[in-house]
């Protein structure tokens, strides 16, 4: 399982992720969707940019959790 720990990097920053999305230029939404680990897919860009501003390595916003099962999504309608 991938495991974004984005909440937990503004956290130590005591940043919202208004303020991210202010300083990187990036849609609130996307932000959000990163913030809550709902995002099905990322944007390398937006993850270079998100640890330019934050002044960290993707390692510390990005891990895998190894032996853990993905949420499963409800079925489409």
């Amino acid at each position: 399982m991938i495991r974004i720990l984005l909440s937990t990097r503004l956290g130590e920053k005591r940043w919202t992720q208004a303020d991210l999305a202010r300083k990187t230029g990036i849609r609130p939404s996307t932000i959000n969707d990163l913030f809550h680990e709902m995002a099905e897919r990322v944007n390398f860009e937006h993850l270079d940019i998100i640890c330019e501003i934050l002044d960290c390595e993707l390692s510390e916003i990005i891990v895998r959790v190894p032996g853990k099962k993905p949420k499963k999504k409800p079925p489409s309608r």
